[in-house]
């Protein structure tokens, strides 16, 4: 790989503060974004829950059904088993044998009466499940309809912002290849840990940008010098002369325009 080309401390901070316009209007663009893509993929997930918890209980109402029809063929079984029993005690020969056949038919009945039971049971779920089936499908209804909204505004937002968002990426990364690696982790690590993402600012009223606390004079003109980079000692931000960055903005505004 080619080395980078050695530049004076001026061209590495006017680089940086380029780099640092470039990426708090990619953060600007994200932040028109929001909290939607977030939305619509909490949504999408409580979507997709809401349908298997549908299939699930659909799937629970045909185990019922299918034990409702076991339970009906045992009624039919244990109705012929006594019709047969009740023949048999016909042609018993003494009362061992009916009272042996008459246990057999009454064991057939407390069969039929607890699978008679079991199916009662069974119907009260399934309805209770059918209700719940009812009430998912109302939630899930509303649910897709809030999703379908959420994703046309996201949509919208994207297909005005994607294409500049890409095209200052990509300005990003090309800024970042100006500035040596120790310079551009600096600055990475300083956007990661200041507010808005800030890590080089501009003198503003005798203090860095975002900070009261005001510069000695003999700092702000060691800044304007632009022969070494010089951090704030309170927020440890990379600071830059008012015009240095007045002029910086204004050839970023030129190339910003071009890509909108």
């Amino acid at each position: 790989m080619a080395a980078k080309k050695e530049l004076t401390v001026e061209d590495k901070l006017r680089a940086l503060y380029d780099l640092q316009l470039i990426d708090s209007r990619i953060d600007k663009i994200r932040s028109l974004r929001g909290e939607l893509p977030m939305e619509v993929e909490d949504l999408e997930d409580e979507v997709a829950g809401l349908k298997t918890r549908v299939d699930k209980l659909k799937s629970e109402i045909e185990t019922l059904n299918f034990e409702i029809g076991a339970k009906k063929n045992l009624i039919e079984e244990s109705k012929a088993l006594i019709k047969k029993y009740t023949e048999q005690q016909k042609n018993v020969r003494n009362n061992r044998e009916f009272n042996s056949i008459s246990k057999e038919i009454e064991y057939q009945e407390l069969e039929i009466e607890l699978a008679e039971k079991h199916i009662k049971g069974f119907k009260v779920q399934i309805d209770e499940k059918k209700e719940v089936i009812k009430e998912t499908k109302d939630k899930l209804s509303a649910r897709e309809e809030h999703l379908k909204h959420k994703k046309e505004e996201l949509d919208s937002i994207l297909a005005e912002t994607e294409k500049e968002e890409g095209a200052l990426l990509k300005k990003s990364e090309e800024y970042k290849t100006k500035i040596e690696d120790r310079l551009i982790n600096a600055y990475s690590r300083i956007r990661e840990n200041v507010k808005n993402g800030l890590a080089v600012v501009s003198i503003e009223r005798g203090a860095s940008g975002g900070s009261f606390f005001t510069l000695p004079p003999q700092v702000q003109v060691e800044i304007a010098t632009r022969k070494k980079v010089i951090t704030d000692e309170h927020s440890g931000r990379i600071l830059v002369d008012p015009e240095l960055a007045q002029e910086e903005e204004t050839k970023m505004s030129g190339i910003f325009s071009k890509i909108a």
